[in-house]
């Protein structure tokens, strides 16, 4: 055990130096290597290759789920019910899926998993396409769903080579490629949708995925991943390639891990370290899913009839309609689309804002009271105008929840288990996008108010579980190894006993 390294403290927002990793050591980790290159070149790059994942597998699959069933209710004459679960199956699919491909990339790799996951999308993506009747075009999307499920792993990539300060800000900036990779759908269905139909919208639609692909070639797999599997010399390489990039020097002396272990167990998340936050993150991902994509489908109903208590009215008079009735897309329709999708650009920006001033757990604490007052301010009967910006700052504060959440879950859970966490949370999300159908659309043909207080006392509980999460991860550097204390590889080495850090990773030389 040697005691000579001494704590260092960095001032608050005070920039980490590119010696932090102390030349005078003869180990380093992978976070001390990360955070001394610091961010250039290719992380603008990963940035945007990120980003396209994001829009094309994530943002686009989805956004066109608003724009494939109310045409296909009209021209293959569907009920209700069947055009509601084209929407339903896609999230049977993630929600079966996001644990598997976080099991994948923990025991495979990041890249792994993503590749697989992404050209599984791509496949079924224009396969359904060519779906003859509505049985094999369920099938297929639930396949599409099923490979949407990976795309979080592109969160854990990329979160794995951000230095500590740059990294709430870029996952944040996702969110960005959202909105874009949205409102690209909505501009291509206005050209494709009327002349070549909603076929070729499904197989457009899917081809940037190909794009994307093609880039991954170029990803490098995690340092942080090899480096818990044992190929120190591959996590090497990848390191100095990214300081070549950027113009940065590598830290001196052999890299190390504290030591390997298991990658990809469930049992890892419920640990007595880390079973009170994973349960707690999994309400919270939960209510983000279930309130976000509710408000989406809430939106729509609240605008045909002006106000809740004309839409409440309405409910009590409504007589018996036709399930086969339908109305096609309307160009004011699209642009309707247009204008919800812009709303979230305020919720980034705020959540950009906030997220380091104030921390992980009061900006998700933060944005599920701003839903849950706005949803209960609905209660009081207020005009056109008022309800459009009670529900434009309600979606833009739950959509940048949603990005906090994808800031603190890779944060907070180690290595080993990083992308498992992640998968694990994102399938609890696609439990609350199943349920919520059930609540905006079915119980507020009971009672509008009862539908409400569901969304707002479901938020109200999720702002308590975001305050009682054990750990913020503001600050921190991301967590090797579950043996290591929490957060040890970027703190323990300034406030922490030297001793326990260099005797960890001394028994690696």
């Amino acid at each position: 055990v040697r005691t000579e390294l001494e704590p260092v403290e960095l001032e608050d927002g005070a920039a980490v130096p590119k010696e932090f990793a102390n030349p005078t050591d003869d180990t380093f980790m992978v976070e001390d290597a990360v955070e001394a290159i610091g961010f250039g070149k290719f992380q603008w790059k990963l940035s945007v290759v990120t980003g396209l994942a994001w829009a094309s597998n994530y943002a686009m699959e989805m956004m066109i789920l608003s724009i494939l069933a109310p045409q296909l209710h009209c021209e293959w004459r569907l009920p209700s019910w069947q055009v509601a679960l084209l929407t339903s199956v896609v999230f049977v699919g993630m929600m079966s899926s996001s644990t598997l491909w976080g099991n994948i990339s923990d025991q495979y790799g990041r890249k792994t998993g993503l590749k697989i996951s992404v050209l599984w999308t791509l496949y079924y993506g224009i396969l359904s396409g060519f779906a003859p009747v509505y049985s094999w075009i369920l099938v297929l999307r639930g396949l599409v769903g099923f490979g949407i499920g990976g795309v979080p792993q592109s969160v854990t990539l990329y979160a794995e080579f951000l230095p500590m300060k740059a990294r709430a800000k870029c996952i944040l900036l996702i969110e960005v490629f959202w909105a874009i990779g949205t409102v690209f759908e909505v501009l291509l269905a206005v050209l494709v949708m009327p002349t070549l139909g909603w076929r070729w919208l499904l197989i457009l639609s899917a081809l940037p995925l190909l794009l994307f692909a093609v880039l991954c070639f170029w990803l490098p797999e995690s340092a942080r991943y090899d480096v818990l599997s044992g190929n120190q010399e591959k996590a090497l390489a990848t390191l100095k390639r990214i300081a070549t990039e950027n113009g940065a020097p590598m830290p001196l002396g052999k890299l190390v891990i504290s030591r390997q272990e298991d990658r990809g167990k469930m049992r890892d998340l419920f640990t007595p370290h880390f079973r009170w936050t994973t349960l707690l993150l999994w309400f919270i991902w939960f209510s983000n899913a279930f309130s976000y994509y509710g408000l989406v489908l809430l939106t729509t109903e609240f605008f045909q009839a002006g106000d809740v208590c004309s839409l409440s009215s309405r409910r009590k008079e409504v007589k018996a309609k036709c399930s086969l009735t339908c109305e096609y897309l309307t160009e004011e329709d699209y642009t309707d689309l247009l204008w919800t999708t812009l709303s979230e650009f305020p919720g980034v920006l705020v959540t950009l804002w906030i997220i380091d001033r104030i921390g992980r757990k009061k900006t998700m604490a933060l944005s599920f009271f701003v839903f849950s007052f706005c949803s209960l301010l609905l209660f009081l009967c207020v005009g056109r105008n008022v309800l459009t910006v009670l529900l434009f700052i309600a979606r833009a504060f739950i959509s940048g929840g949603f990005q906090a959440a994808y800031v603190y879950t890779p944060e907070v859970y180690p290595t080993a288990t990083r992308a498992l966490g992640l998968g694990t949370c994102s399938g609890m999300a696609r439990v609350g996008a199943l349920i919520t159908p059930f609540i905006a659309q079915v119980m507020l043909e009971s009672s509008v108010y009862l539908t409400l207080v569901v969304y707002s006392g479901c938020c109200l509980l999720a702002a308590l579980a975001s305050f009682f999460l054990p750990i913020e991860t503001k600050g921190r550097g991301l967590q090797e190894s579950s043996h290591r204390e929490w957060g040890q590889e970027m703190v323990g080495r300034g406030s922490h006993s030297p001793e326990v850090t260099r005797s960890n990773s001394g028994s690696q030389e």
